[in-house]
């Protein structure tokens, strides 16, 4: 990893390899348009880029309408992509399966841990993924090819299994730590409710700066805190 690197040119004794700027800035500009690019790609499914804490630096308007309902809290800067998937005031109710889905989350932050510890991973990991919180409730779900993500809305359950983009061989730390998460329907069921007419609006909205919401259809974040 681009930063654990810059630690350990710095530990002995040589300048950082990498530079680390914002995603905003004009060096970056190509690879913050190639990220708008594959979120728009996506629609009509929903599709968030995250940074290493998984605060949500972009999102494609498909994900706008699961918002509806989420506490406003959770929708100040930065917002996190795993508290919106599991605290109660996020998408936690809406979520079937909700003991396969933390597991999930689990297993990666984990990993995510051990190769780069952070605290504040670590205190997110404490505050939503402690193994005692699971929720018996939850129904299990059983899959020949994923784990989907089942979320109950208007009625009807969604199927949603994802896949994960990143940059090759980027040269620069916040490159090297954001990743796109596309959704796709797990069945035609799922499919045909995000494909019905007028269902989701199209473009891409920033998260962050001075509002709870994204500012505009251009708009990405001013600063990645990473």
């Amino acid at each position: 990893m681009s930063r654990d690197g810059n630690r350990l040119l710095l530990a002995a004794g040589f300048a950082p390899r990498y530079a680390e700027r914002p995603l905003d800035d004009d060096a970056l500009s190509a690879a913050r348009d190639a990220v708008e690019r594959v979120l728009r790609a996506h629609e009509p499914y929903p599709a968030p880029a995250f940074d290493r804490r998984w605060n949500i630096v972009m999102a494609n308007r498909a994900a706008e309408p699961f918002l509806a309902d989420v506490d406003t809290e959770l929708l100040r800067p930065p917002v996190n992509l795993v508290r919106l998937g599991l605290d109660p005031g996020g998408f936690a109710p809406l979520v079937v399966n909700l003991t396969d889905v933390r597991a999930v989350f689990r297993s990666r932050i984990t990993r995510q841990l051990a190769i780069a510890p952070d605290a504040e991973l670590t205190a997110l990991y404490e505050e939503l993924l402690d193994p005692h919180s699971e929720d018996a409730s939850s129904r299990p779900v059983a899959s020949d090819v994923v784990i989907p993500m089942i979320l109950r809305l208007h009625g009807r359950e969604v199927r949603l299994f994802s896949a994960i983009t990143t940059f090759g061989t980027p040269m620069d730390i916040t490159l090297d730590e954001v990743a796109i998460e596309s959704y796709y329907p797990a069945d035609t069921e799922s499919a045909a409710y995000f494909e019905e007419p007028g269902a989701i609006r199209t473009g891409v909205e920033g998260w962050g700066g001075g509002g709870n919401r994204p500012r505009d259809d251009r708009s990405v974040l001013g600063s990645v805190p990473v």
